[in-house]
C-alpha cells in the first residue's frame, strides 16, 4: 500500500465532504496495519472541520477500502482525524484557520516569538506581540505551534455587569 496511491485515491472522498487531505501513515500494529488519514478544512466558521463532517468522511473511506484491493487482504485499523493544535502550521490556510489563536513561532534567524495571530495572506501573517504588530514572512518561520490557553480572554463576551444586569431584567419580568 503506497501513500501516494491512497492519497489519490482518497483525496476526492475527502473533498466530497470539503475536507483536505493533510497526511497518511501506514504502519505496523501487530498482525493489524494502521492507516491514520489526517485531514483539514475550513468548517462552516473558517475555523477548521466539524467532527460530524470528519465522521461521515471516515464512513465514506472505510466503505470505499473495504471494497478496493488497495489496502490488499491484511487487516487494518483506519483511524481518521483533524489536524489538531499540536500539529506545525506550515500552510497559508493553516494560519488563517487559527486566526486570533496564540502562536509561538521559532524564526529561522534562531531567535522565536509569540503572538496571536492577525491578518493573514499569502506572503505571510503579522503577529500581535503584547500589542505591537509584527510582520513575518513565511520564509522567516522554522516552525510554529499553536499554544493551549487555558484562560483565554474573550474578545466578545460581554461585561460581568451587563450580564447581571440582563438576568435581573429578565427575573423581574417573570415575577
Amino acid at each position: 500500500m503506497k501513500d501516494s496511491q491512497l492519497s489519490s485515491l482518497l483525496t476526492p472522498i475527502l473533498a466530497h465532504y470539503a475536507l483536505e487531505l493533510e497526511d497518511i501513515d501506514v504502519m505496523p500494529a501487530g498482525k493489524r496495519r494502521l492507516l491514520r488519514v489526517v485531514v483539514d478544512g475550513d468548517g462552516p466558521e473558517g475555523r477548521g472541520p466539524l467532527l460530524d463532517d470528519i465522521a461521515e468522511a471516515t464512513k465514506a473511506i472505510s466503505a470505499f477500502l473495504d471494497t478496493s484491493d488497495v489496502v490488499g487482504s491484511a487487516a487494518y485499523t483506519l483511524e481518521v482525524s483533524s489536524r489538531g493544535i499540536n500539529r506545525p502550521l506550515t500552510m497559508e490556510r493553516h494560519w488563517r484557520r487559527n486566526r486570533g489563536r496564540l502562536v509561538k513561532a521559532d524564526l529561522t534567524d534562531g531567535s522565536s516569538v509569540t503572538g496571536r495571530i492577525g491578518d493573514v495572506d499569502e506572503a505571510g501573517v503579522t503577529l500581535d506581540v503584547e500589542g505591537t504588530p509584527r510582520r513575518l514572512g513565511y520564509g522567516d518561520v522554522a516552525k510554529a505551534i499553536v499554544q493551549v490557553e487555558f484562560n483565554r480572554p474573550a474578545a466578545d463576551a460581554p461585561d460581568d455587569d451587563e450580564e447581571l444586569v440582563e438576568q435581573d431584567e429578565t427575573s423581574e419580568e417573570e415575577v
